[in-house]
């Protein structure tokens, strides 16, 4: 069965999307998301992205976000993904507010939109909490301790590799290095630290220089993806783990290879929540026949 769908193609600091609308009802069947999506998502012979995102109607908040990473796997939360959708019901008016909550597959983040002359020009996402216990990653730590993942060596082929792990809805597993990050073989790497044993549900990989206590530079993984311009859950891992280990204060300015991203670090004496801000964009509107 061949079926005509519309989409808008969007992207957040490199980080591109495929956004269909599903809140007046489904587009592409349940059954057929994660392969329509690795379809769509595949560069050179179809619309090619990061990710496809599905708006869906809510029960529990302003819409409901879904999204599905480009090997067709879904993912929990994404923060870039998700400014993507903020911007995407502002402009079609499916959520005609500048403060607005979405719901999850982790719970419900709200979202504040920056709007002049009714142009969204940023988005600040509450990202909520961090959970840094390795059962709550999920994460094992080589070390065996079962309260945090923090500066764990991580056992490669020919090398350790010191590592931070956390939770924002997905997890992330962090590597402060003063090797500059454009030296670093993220192909080599990437692949090894994703599906590493010590993440049993694989995890996005990020390595950070620090340029200062609030100005990082940040390379990223993305688990189910590869190389990414842009994480926003992984930029927010990043500052969490930096903040939480005393290394960077509670605002930061980080720069990734597709932009920059603000990340703010409230702590709340026995836990730390962030918000996340930045820009999305949209690229283009279209139509696209797909096999059901």
């Amino acid at each position: 069965m061949i079926k005509e769908i519309e989409f808008t193609k969007m992207h957040a600091l490199g980080n591109d999307y495929i956004v269909i609308n599903e809140t007046d009802g489904e587009v592409i069947p349940e059954e057929s998301k994660n392969s329509i999506s690795d379809s769509l998502c595949t560069r050179r012979f179809s619309v090619g992205s990061d990710g496809v995102i599905f708006a869906c109607e809510s029960s529990v908040a302003d819409v409901k976000f879904r999204i599905f990473n480009s090997d067709g796997s879904e993912a929990q939360m994404c923060g870039n993904g998700i400014r993507c959708l903020a911007k995407y019901v502002y402009d079609n008016n499916i959520v005609k507010k500048e403060t607005m909550q979405i719901e999850t597959m982790e719970d419900i983040k709200q979202a504040r939109l920056t709007v002049e002359d009714d142009v969204v020009k940023s988005i600040s996402i509450d990202m909520g909490k961090g959970f840094f216990k390795p059962e709550d990653i999920p994460a094992i730590a080589p070390s065996g301790n079962s309260e945090e993942f923090i500066n764990e060596k991580v056992p490669l082929e020919n090398e350790d590799i010191i590592m931070s792990a956390v939770s924002v809805g997905n997890p992330h597993a962090v590597c402060f290095t003063n090797t500059n990050i454009e030296d670093i073989d993220l192909d080599y790497y990437g692949p090894l630290l994703e599906t590493h044993e010590a993440f049993p549900e694989k995890v996005n990989v990020h390595f950070v220089n620090i340029l200062s206590r609030g100005e990082i530079d940040i390379l990223t993984w993305e688990r189910g993806a590869g190389f990414t311009y842009a994480c926003g859950t992984g930029t927010t891992s990043c500052v969490l783990i930096g903040n939480y280990t005393d290394v960077l204060d509670n605002e930061v300015l980080a720069h990734l290879s597709g932009g920059d991203l603000v990340i703010k670090v409230t702590d709340h004496d026995d836990y730390l929540t962030a918000t996340m801000e930045g820009e999305a964009v949209t690229v283009y509107e279209a139509k696209i026949s797909v096999e059901l």
